[in-house]
């Protein structure tokens, strides 16, 4: 009999990682065909998932977490060298953990900047526009435009990443799709989803995201 395969990526962290490329290609669209009231929703919708995606990397399975995959460079450089026992059995290298919280980060960055951008007098501003001057936010405004192409940079690598290992015969796809990968000797994989932290990390990261679409109000 086939050994079963073990279970490498929850239910939760799927879910999220492939809200990113729909989400990312439909604000470009907004933004590009001027649907500034859905550009602003999905804006907030990708501010609830990055702040849950931070929330998981510390209440989630072990592969979800940044303190299972962000590693120290002496890691990172063995990896480079060929050395897999570098890095965890399952879940992201040493290099690939990096490459995760780069792209985490740039789009933290992006949709910060959306916040504040905008010009109040066409109508078009971040829900925390108010809290800048026009001058500030006329800046803001700039960066967010141009800062978008860093997340496209980003992505191309990240693909390109994929593409690479896909031809050395390491699929890193399927697991994201499905959650499982072929048996590890030794590896058990991570166990049960913890269904109510995940369902509390999300009510917080929506109370979040909704707070800051309310304009960030002092919470006396």
């Amino acid at each position: 009999m086939r050994p079963r395969d073990v279970r490498v990526w929850d239910p939760f962290l799927r879910l999220v990682h492939w809200s990113f490329p729909i989400l990312i290609p439909a604000l470009w669209w907004t933004a590009e065909n001027e649907k500034w009231a859905l550009h602003k929703r999905l804006g907030l919708v990708l501010l609830g998932l990055l702040a849950f995606r931070l929330l998981w990397g510390f209440l989630g399975p072990d592969t979800a977490r940044f303190g299972q995959f962000v590693k120290g460079p002496r890691a990172v450089l063995a990896y480079l060298r060929g050395d897999r026992q570098a890095g965890p059995a399952i879940g992201h290298s040493p290099l690939g953990g990096w490459s995760t919280l780069v792209l985490l980060g740039a789009m933290l960055v992006q949709v910060s900047l959306g916040l504040f951008a905008g010009d109040p007098f066409d109508g078009t501003t971040g829900p925390l526009n108010p809290l800048v001057g026009v001058r500030s936010a006329d800046a803001i405004t700039e960066i967010h435009e141009s800062f978008f192409w860093v997340i496209v940079a980003l992505a191309a690598l990240h693909l390109a990443a994929i593409t690479f290992y896909t031809v050395k015969g390491e699929d890193l796809l399927s697991p994201m799709l499905s959650g499982d990968r072929p048996p590890l000797a030794g590896v058990a994989g991570i166990g049960p989803t913890p269904w109510a932290r995940g369902l509390g990390a999300a009510a917080i990261a929506a109370a979040l995201a909704l707070w800051v679409a309310a304009g960030a109000p002092p919470l006396t």
